[in-house]
């Protein structure tokens, strides 16, 4: 009995062990007891990371267990638990398939950071996780995205996990990051506006110590200052002291330490010369101090919630009711988070598609602005597809639901900007590399400061050390990479260009070869009516007529061409593969497709070999009637696009599967030198790799599944917006709009983006190789040190916000 009751508290949390031994790990040669796998996790991190010293010197258990810790009127525990639930995990859980079979993937909005060590915290503990494959923090937004098994780890325990290190997680969604926004910003304000009353009271106060007042009223006005700035230290910089006392409980240095450590020794020197008639006091230095720092995260702040609107503008798209129609027919308002796929749902003119779906019933256009940047409507018929969050203008339609919740584009859109915004370029590694040592190496040098000015008699010693410990904050260093990368990815995704990796803003202005695929992607992937050559007595529009009537009923590509014209009464048709269609018509029989089909009775010559597309012959069983041309025309600025990027010293080349003359027909319209016609898709891999051994950085451009094995040698692979959902997969970044003059704003735009961060990490190592002397000498004093701290901070967000406008192509090159 008492050798289970021992085991009965986790070892490393001192919470209930309410499984047995399910759960335990190996600490200095026993077996202790653990009470869940993410203090398991942790306990094994500590120990493997040689910090198994915690458990020997600490003096007592946590004060309060994740159990203990209230989370609207539930426990954390309890509240966690919910996180498992289905109808939960619909809002921000997404099972990903095809090579990731097994594998979800969940946002969560996380609370209390204040600065880079912070998020690598949070990434080095999750990924640890048992199952956990990735996790990500995205520093200028606050959002962590984790990739997991999903039967290995439930969601609750991750969450859990960032709980136990002083962290607050919350599934994604736009409504509540709106609402901890809201709240985050009312009490910054509160807590700005006591330290910025405070300052002013203790400054004025300050004014007569300066310049001399009788000895028997200045203990009293030393007295009133440090009442006054009670309030600052106590009220204002508590999220400096919250923050400083769990780092140093995870063991792991962010800038909060040093700052509390500042606002801290500074106060209580303060008072110990109040009570001891000192020299003097810094009453006023640590308002100020305060005041500054606040007033620099509270900028911040802004400029990172402006950023974050500009995503979950996308999330807001999406209704929060919908008009659900039961098998009766009747119509009933459900919330939108009841939508489940296969529901019949009625979609009114003038409002918002809750839902991805299929259109059943109805003919209306469609506006879907908000998510490809096309500003005119599209038009939508029974059999179309429907993306929730678009805007349904002109006319009723009926539409059925094929996924919801995180499954949905939206949400897909929202996972794939997260993670292109959190994929870290060589320049975001290196800063954070940087940063992570940083603080330590502040409070070696701010306390080498203090004893060389100690040991020269100098009675500033300690706020010459103080101007040290804060002047040198790496905050600018690590938002100078994450907030470049957040706005440039939005900015691009407003003008319809998605992109789903991070490396693509890096290479992107790297790239000295395009390479193209022709269907689909130069042209419009679809064949079009060019041209008809009659040779009978029946006009043009009657022969149009025959045709459609005879593909009426057809599904070959070759039909949608005829689909807009009226259609004869053709009957019996019969389709013969490879071959071509016939019918009965008027008694007669006819026949479309290849000339020695329609007509075998003798070989027939087509009208001009030379012509690109497709000649195919209309023969009834009496003669020949037309012959008609069919062909893929290109899309619209093509050739600018290529002319832009010949401009920009891209080289372009053409790789085709098709062995026909079109290639060549594409390539001379286009003024494309350098063409590859009749190639396989291992035949396209070969040639981007030999450009890449060459020394080229190469983007492919594709759509079709024969593109996907080229789409992933490519250094950049980009997919149009028709493209397969193979291709999207494998793709780095996609056009939402379909034009490819978006391709000449992404070059140009991360060109513009690289320039950006280079300038911010430039401005943030200069800023800190000039402060850290000046300070060191004695010539910045506490409060001016906040100043220049905070403006660094914000120097680098405002830099970054630039990119939020970028430019469009010049009319010229489109």
């Amino acid at each position: 009995m008492n050798a289970h009751s021992a085991q009965e508290r986790c070892f490393h949390c001192g919470e209930a062990t309410t499984e047995g031994e399910r759960w335990s790990t190996l600490i200095d040669g026993q077996r202790q007891p653990m009470c869940c796998p993410g203090c398991k996790a942790i306990a094994e991190t500590i120990v493997a990371s040689g910090l198994k010293d915690y458990y020997r010197h600490r003096t007592e258990l946590p004060e309060l267990s994740p159990a203990e810790l209230e989370d609207s009127d539930l426990s954390a525990r309890e509240s966690l638990t919910l996180y498992d639930s289905e109808a939960l995990q619909r809002r921000f859980v997404a099972h990903l398939s095809g090579n990731q079979q097994g594998e979800a993937e969940a946002t969560f909005i996380i609370d209390g950071i204040s600065c880079a060590a912070c998020a690598w915290l949070i990434e080095h503990r999750i990924s640890q996780l048992p199952g956990v494959k990735n996790a990500v923090l995205n520093l200028s937004n606050h959002r962590l995205v984790v990739r997991w098994q999903y039967d290995q780890i439930a969601v609750s325990s991750i969450a859990e996990a960032i709980y136990r290190l002083g962290y607050k997680a919350s599934p994604f969604s736009a409504t509540e990051q709106e609402e901890q926004r809201h709240r985050e910003g009312k009490l910054a304000i509160r807590r700005l506006a006591v330290a910025g009353i405070g300052t002013m009271q203790v400054m004025m106060l300050a004014v007569p110590l300066y310049v001399g007042m009788a000895e028997q009223y200045e203990f009293f006005m030393r007295l009133a200052s440090m009442v006054m700035t009670l309030p600052v230290v106590l009220f204002s910089a508590r999220p400096f002291f919250t923050a400083a006392l769990r780092d140093l409980r995870t063991r792991h240095l962010t800038m909060d330490v040093p700052v509390s450590l500042a606002i801290v020794l500074a106060f209580c020197s303060s008072i110990w010369s109040t009570m001891n008639q000192g020299v003097e006091v810094y009453f006023d230095s640590v308002c100020m101090f305060t005041f500054f720092l606040l007033l620099g995260r509270f900028l911040e702040m802004r400029a990172r919630h402006r950023m974050g609107k500009a995503g979950n503008n996308l999330l807001t798209l999406l209704p929060n009711i919908a008009l659900k129609v039961g098998d009766d027919g009747v119509e009933q308002v459900i919330a939108s988070e009841d939508i489940r796929i296969g529901d019949m749902l009625r979609l009114k003119p003038g409002h918002a598609i809750p839902a991805d779906g299929v259109v059943i019933e109805g003919r209306s256009s469609v506006d879907e602005a908000a998510l490809t940047g096309e500003y005119l409507p599209i038009s939508k018929k029974a059999g179309d597809r429907l993306i929730g969050g678009t805007f349904n203008v002109e006319s009723p339609l009926l539409m059925k639901v094929t996924a919801t919740g995180a499954e949905a584009q939206l949400s897909t859109i929202m996972r794939l900007m997260d993670r292109a915004q959190q994929e870290k370029p060589r320049a975001a590694l290196l800063a954070d590399k940087i940063a992570s040592h940083f603080v330590a190496a502040v409070l070696i040098i701010s306390s080498s400061v203090f004893t060389f000015w100690w040991l020269q008699g100098d009675e500033h010693a300690f706020f010459i050390a103080l101007s040290v410990l804060v002047v040198t904050c790496p905050c600018a260093l690590s938002l100078a990479t994450p907030t470049a990368l957040t706005a440039a990815t939005a900015a691009l995704r407003e003008r319809g260009l998605l992109i789903s990796k991070g490396h693509v803003l890096e290479v992107l202005p790297q790239i000295n070869r395009v390479v193209f695929d022709k269907t689909g992607t130069l042209t419009q992937g679809k064949l079009t009516l060019e041209q008809v050559e009659p040779l009978a007595d029946l006009d043009e529009a009657q022969l149009l007529t025959l045709i459609a009537g005879l593909e009426k009923h057809s599904t070959h590509p070759i039909a949608r061409a005829f689909r807009t014209i009226k259609a004869a009464a053709v009957e019996n048709t019969e389709q013969t593969a490879g071959q071509g269609i016939s019918g009965q018509w008027n008694g007669h029989t006819l026949r479309f497709g290849r000339a020695d089909y329609a007509w075998p009775a003798a070989p027939l010559t087509e009208p001009d070999n030379k012509a690109a597309g497709q000649w195919l012959l209309l023969a009834s069983d009496q003669q020949p009637l037309a012959w008609v041309r069919l062909n893929d025309s290109l899309r619209r600025n093509a050739a600018s696009i290529v002319s832009g990027l010949q401009q920009r010293g891209i080289a372009v080349s053409l790789l085709t599967g098709d062995p026909g003359a079109s290639g060549q027909v594409v390539a001379d319209a286009l003024a494309i030198t350098d063409l590859q016609t009749g190639v396989s898709p291992e035949q396209k891999l070969a040639a981007v790799r030999a450009w890449q051994q060459a020394g080229e950085r190469v983007m492919m451009v594709g759509d079709g599944i024969n593109d996907v094995p080229v789409l992933a040698g490519a250094d950049i692979a980009l997919a149009v917006n028709e493209a397969t959902d193979l291709a999207k997969t494998n793709a780095d970044a996609m056009l939402t709009n379909g034009r490819l003059e978006t391709l000449l704003t992404a070059l140009d735009g991360a060109t513009k983006t690289r320039r950006i961060i280079a300038q911010n990490i430039g401005w943030a190592l200069l800023y800190n190789l000039i402060a850290l002397p000046v300070a060191a000498a004695g010539f910045v004093p506490p409060w001016a040190a906040a100043i220049g701290m905070s403006f660094s901070s914000l120097l680098v967000v405002t830099n970054a916000l630039r990119l939020n406008r970028l430019p469009a192509p010049d009319s010229s090159e489109v």
